[in-house]
């Protein structure tokens, strides 16, 4: 009676997408993955754009759709569906947070087309490539780090000559010292660093002024490269 029972919720909840109804949704799911691909290409500059990841956002946004098309509303393929996935171990580094994002957003239109609902991804779609183009413009927070090399004995002139130079702004980071060398990493922000020194002289003239001093250079940071 309980295989029975079982039996007949599975074929009820069960349907079968006739020919026409499969190409329809592919044709939707190629369109607004397209579009997705169109998303990602405006809104990442050359420095981290991927054309092979981006080529992936439309496959995967049409496999999305031909699992979503076999699955259907049956519980037993999606229970096996599930487990069968569950297994898969992915191991490619992300380079850019946002493309978790875009991988979200094509299994998302995949299924919905999948199911042969178009109106939700297509509408959401839109709405979310404006969302995405306007954060495509957000750059990261620019950082310097001034790292100057010098004999023991020019340690205070140094910090003295950047504290001077930065009016106290510059972020002393690191301080390696030995009996007769120093080493000192400061971390500017990009309004520190674009500070106007006095006559027209930048860090390095002021700092190589100073008897003792090796090396100065100058690092940009940020969290990984420009958007």
């Amino acid at each position: 009676m309980s295989n029975l029972l079982q039996s007949n919720l599975f074929q009820n909840f069960s349907v079968t997408l006739s020919a026409p109804e499969i190409i329809l949704s592919f044709l939707v799911s190629l369109i607004l993955g397209l579009f997705i691909y169109l998303s990602y290409r405006f809104s990442h500059s050359a420095a981290v754009y991927s054309a092979r990841f981006n080529a992936s956002l439309l496959m995967l946004t049409m496999i999305a759709t031909m699992v979503m098309s076999v699955i259907g509303n049956n519980i037993a393929l999606s229970l096996g569906m599930v487990g069968a996935l569950s297994i898969v171990r992915f191991r490619t580094a992300i380079k850019d947070p946002r493309d978790t994002a875009y991988i979200f957003w094509c299994i998302a239109v995949g299924i919905c087309c999948g199911v042969s609902e178009y109106l939700v991804p297509a509408i959401g779609s839109g709405v979310i490539f404006l969302v995405m183009l306007i954060l495509g413009m957000v750059r990261t927070n620019d950082r310097y780090l001034l790292i100057i090399r010098g004999q023991s004995a020019t340690a205070n002139e140094i910090e003295r000559a950047v504290l001077l130079a930065y009016a106290g702004k510059a972020a002393l980071r690191v301080k390696n010292t030995t009996n007769e060398t120093i080493e000192y990493i400061y971390e500017l922000s990009k309004l520190v660093y674009g500070k106007q020194m006095p006559e027209g002289k930048n860090i390095n003239d002021v700092l190589y002024e100073i008897s003792g001093v090796q090396e100065v250079n100058l690092v940009m940071q940020n969290e990984e490269v420009s958007l």
